[in-house]
């Protein structure tokens, strides 16, 4: 079990709490972590890019000229791929960049992405993040106030409309919910900042 500090959102303590070692202090596997980073990565790509081969290529039906005595090198079609307007040689073509890990592999990633969170001090606790109302500059004091500045994953149990007005102009902010925390985002953060609630809701997933 690790223990933390609870922190408002005036940057205060306000009481500590116990992290699930099981979910935040496990030894984390690189292997898995790189494996579900390349996972989110590939899911991203549409992989509709194609060029045409030489087969492909409309025209070149004919020999541009015969085969000896023009002094020229042979030449058995203008859609070859030395020639403008010819063939791709080994372009990219149509493909699916899907990989597949099995759900065990997957936990193990997220649990291994959460704990170099706690390990490398970069995680931080809040009772609960409530704002007055939707705006930019109050939730940008409470980023001051928690001394965090760069990119931020901030997680909630479940999201308001205030909290959500008041992020979403902030470029630097990724916000979730604690069912959509995922490990690209994680590793992505300089900074996560997760609500009490939120913390109960991924180990009850998670454990």
């Amino acid at each position: 079990m690790k223990k933390m500090s609870v922190l408002n959102i005036k940057g205060e303590k306000v009481n500590d709490i116990t992290l699930n070692a099981e979910v935040w202090g496990i030894t984390p596997n690189d292997a898995v972590l790189y494996d579900a980073i390349t996972l989110a990565k590939n899911a991203m790509r549409q992989g509709t890019h194609e060029t045409k081969t030489r087969s492909e290529v409309s025209g070149g039906g004919r020999k541009p000229w015969r085969q000896k005595g023009t002094g020229r090198a042979r030449q058995g079609s203008i859609r070859a791929a030395q020639w403008r307007h010819g063939g791709i040689v080994f372009g990219p073509h149509m493909r699916s960049y899907d990989k597949k890990m099995n759900r065990k592999e997957r936990r193990l990633a997220l649990k291994s992405a959460l704990s170099y969170k706690a390990i490398d001090s970069e995680l931080i606790i809040i009772d609960k993040f409530a704002l007055a109302g939707g705006k930019t500059k109050e939730a940008k004091q409470v980023f001051d106030n928690l001394k965090v500045n760069k990119n931020i994953l901030l997680v909630v149990s479940e999201l308001d409309e205030n909290t959500i007005l008041a992020t979403r102009n902030l470029d630097n902010v990724t916000l979730l919910e604690a069912n959509e925390v995922n490990v690209l985002d994680i590793v992505a953060a300089d900074s996560m900042i997760v609500t009490e609630d939120a913390v109960k809701a991924i180990e009850e997933v998670l454990v």
